[in-house]
C-alpha cells in the first residue's frame, strides 16, 4: 500500500505535468492565432487573459520599441504613468537580460513592481515589462517567470515579423522563429544518458535544419517500469516545435495515471486532432517495458519500426496504428506484446536515417537489418556511433530530413 508521502508526491507530479501541459496548450494558441494573423489587439487581450488568469499577475505594463522610440502597448492595474518615464526607468536596467526582481529598488517607479522582464534579440532590446501584485509560489516562481518571458518573447516576434514582412526582411522573420523553435524543442530533449544494471540508453540527434520535428524520450516510470518514445512531426518551425512540446507534456501527464497504452495513444490522437484541426500530424513508436515480467507492451503508430535484436536474429516491431492527429477516432489498434530475452538491443529511429538526397540501393531496410545482426553485440552509444559512421562512409548525399536514434540495451 502507497503511504501518505507517495501519494503527496505523486499527486504534485501530476500537478506539474498538467501545469506545463496548460501553459504549452496556452503558447499553441497564440501560435495558431499567429498563423491565422490575427491583429494585434486580439493577441495583446491573449497575453493579459493569460498573466490574469491563469498566473495571477495584478498589474502589468508592456513596452515595445518603434520606430526609435517605445509605446505602451499592454497596461492593467495601478495608477497608469507617463510612457517616458517608465521608458526612463526601464533604462536603468538594459544590462539584465533575463527576468530581474524589483523589490526594494531605489527607483519611485520600479520599486512598484515586482518583476523587470526584458525581451531582447542579440543585442538589441525589443521590449520590456514590468509586472506587479504577482501571487505565485517559490516553488513555481522560476518556471512562471520563465513562462512569461516566452509568452512575451512569442508576440513580440510576432507583432516584428509583421513589420519585417512589410519591411521586406523575410528571412529575418524565419530566423527569429527558429531561435524561438530551437529553444522550445531544447526542452524536449533528454539532458543525460540514460543507464542503471537493468537498462542502458544512448541517443543520438542530428536536425536537418536549425530546427528539426524529431522527438524522443525515455521515462522511468517506477522501480520496475519504464516507458520509452520516439515521434516525428509533420512540418518545420515554431509550430511544429510547440506541438511537440505539447505532445511531450500530454504524454507524460498520461503516461504517470494511465496504464493501457493503447488508451494512451487515444488520448493523445484527441489531443493533436483538437489542437491541429486535421493540419499536421504524428508518427510515433512508444513501449513500455516491465523488468519484472520481462514482457514489453508497444504501439507503432505509422512510424519506422522499432528493431528488436535477441540472439543473433533481429525482428521489426510492427503492430500499432496509425499516424495520430489524422483522424478523429483511430480506425484500427493493435498493441504488441513480446518477451525480452536478457542483452536484447533495441534501435529506434527516424526516416531522416533512411532517407537521403541521392537514392542508394546498399542501404536499404533489409540493409540496416543486416547491419543490426552484424553490430547488434556492440553497447548502445558505441552501435549509434557505429552506424553514423557506416552512413556517412556508404551513403553519398545527405540525409533529407533530421536524424534520430534512440537505441536501448536491456540486461
Amino acid at each position: 500500500m502507497q503511504n501518505f508521502d507517495d501519494i503527496s508526491a505523486e499527486d504534485d507530479l501530476i500537478r506539474l505535468l498538467l501545469k506545463r501541459q496548460t501553459e504549452l496548450n496556452a503558447l499553441l494558441e497564440i501560435t495558431q492565432a499567429i498563423n491565422k494573423d490575427t491583429g494585434t489587439p486580439v493577441l495583446i487581450q491573449m497575453l493579459q487573459v493569460i498573466l490574469q488568469s491563469y498566473l495571477q499577475v495584478g498589474k502589468l505594463r508592456f513596452l515595445i520599441e518603434k520606430e526609435g522610440g517605445y509605446i505602451l502597448l499592454s497596461k492593467y492595474g495601478g495608477d497608469i504613468e507617463p510612457v517616458g518615464k517608465l521608458h526612463k526607468a526601464c533604462l536603468k536596467l538594459n544590462k539584465f537580460k533575463e527576468p530581474t526582481p524589483l523589490k526594494g529598488h531605489g527607483d519611485e517607479i520600479l520599486k512598484k513592481y515586482d518583476y523587470f522582464i526584458p525581451i531582447y534579440h542579440k543585442k538589441k532590446a525589443l521590449a520590456f515589462a514590468l509586472i506587479g501584485d504577482f501571487n505565485t509560489t517559490e516553488e513555481l516562481l522560476n518556471n512562471d517567470l520563465n513562462f512569461i518571458q516566452t509568452v512575451i518573447n512569442v508576440i513580440v516576434v510576432a507583432l516584428e515579423n509583421k513589420k519585417l514582412f512589410k519591411e521586406r526582411l523575410q528571412s529575418e522573420r524565419f530566423q527569429r522563429e527558429m531561435e524561438l523553435a530551437v529553444e522550445v524543442q531544447n526542452m524536449l530533449i533528454p539532458l543525460k544518458i540514460y543507464k542503471d544494471n537493468r537498462v542502458e540508453v544512448s541517443a543520438r540527434y542530428i536536425p536537418h535544419q536549425n530546427i528539426g520535428g524529431d522527438y524522443f524520450d525515455f521515462v522511468r516510470l517506477n522501480d520496475h517500469e519504464f516507458l520509452w518514445c520516439i515521434a516525428d512531426v509533420s512540418g518545420k518551425g515554431i509550430s511544429a516545435a510547440l506541438l511537440m512540446a505539447n505532445f511531450q507534456a500530454s504524454l507524460r501527464a498520461w503516461a504517470a495515471v494511465e496504464n493501457d497504452l493503447a488508451n494512451i495513444i487515444d488520448r493523445l490522437n484527441k489531443i493533436v486532432v483538437t489542437n491541429t484541426k486535421g493540419e499536421r500530424f504524428i508518427t510515433l513508436f512508444l513501449a513500455k517495458y516491465n523488468e519484472k515480467t520481462r514482457r514489453l507492451s508497444y504501439i507503432n503508430a505509422g512510424h519506422n519500426s522499432t528493431v528488436l535484436f535477441s540472439k543473433g536474429e533481429a525482428i521489426t516491431l510492427n503492430l500499432g496504428t496509425t499516424m495520430i492527429g489524422v483522424f478523429d477516432e483511430l480506425p484500427f489498434l493493435n498493441m504488441g506484446d513480446i518477451y525480452i530475452e536478457p542483452d536484447s538491443l533495441l534501435i529506434n529511429y527516424t526516416d531522416g536515417l533512411m532517407d537521403h538526397e541521392h537514392s542508394n540501393p546498399n542501404w536499404t531496410e533489409e540493409s540496416l537489418i543486416e547491419f543490426i545482426e552484424t553490430h547488434g553485440n556492440e553497447t548502445p552509444d558505441g552501435f549509434n556511433q557505429r552506424i553514423m559512421n557506416h552512413i556517412n562512409q556508404v551513403i553519398k548525399g545527405k540525409p533529407i530530413d533530421d536524424v534520430t536514434l534512440l537505441t536501448l540495451r536491456i540486461f
